[in-house]
């Protein structure tokens, strides 16, 4: 589940929105009372949800927003006369007051977005060019040429070099056609 926030300028309703989550099965990854801590706790992860009011002793929720790093979104408790205007994208609004179902049922829909987001973004699958495909076949070529290595020992070698230096399979053959003066 993604990282959950709770953030409201008054450390009772914070303690009991927390306790609420917790009490739910939600687990709470940080309490602030401020945008800057929530601007602090949010740069730790890469995503999240900030469940919050709409005012700080510090900002508003729209400088919150405004502020948070891509893949934070928020959950506004607030009453709909708090929100300023129609809600952008990535903010979602509950009317107080609310029920406890509401809460958490949207939370964890948040969440289910996000994760959903996520596992496409990991499962696109990366598709090189012509040129990145010429280059390591350039590559390729040269190993088992210079080298006398088979085509599966040069590739295996260009996918064990890319892993172990952290650069993808194109950038290894560039550094291969490098060294070998290519």
């Amino acid at each position: 589940m993604s990282n959950v926030i709770v953030a409201f300028s008054k450390r009772e309703d914070a303690v009991n929105i927390r306790n609420i989550l917790t009490r739910s099965g939600v687990g709470v990854s940080a309490v602030c009372l401020t945008g800057a801590k929530v601007l602090q706790h949010a740069e730790l992860w890469s995503e999240g949800v900030v469940v919050c009011g709409a005012r700080f002793s510090d900002m508003q929720y729209m400088q919150l927003w405004e502020l948070l790093p891509d893949g934070y979104e928020i959950l506004l408790l607030a009453p709909s006369g708090k929100w300023i205007g129609e809600l952008p994208e990535g903010v979602v609004g509950l009317p107080l007051p609310l029920k406890v179902q509401d809460l958490t049922d949207t939370l964890r829909m948040m969440c289910r977005a996000q994760e959903d987001i996520r596992k496409k973004r990991k499962s696109a699958v990366h598709r090189r060019s012509g040129i990145e495909r010429r280059e390591i076949e350039r590559a390729k070529g040269l190993l088992m040429e210079r080298n006398g290595m088979s085509e599966e020992e040069a590739h295996r070698y260009l996918q064990k070099t890319s892993m172990e230096s952290g650069t993808n399979m194109t950038e290894t053959a560039q550094m291969v056609l490098r060294m070998m003066d290519v």
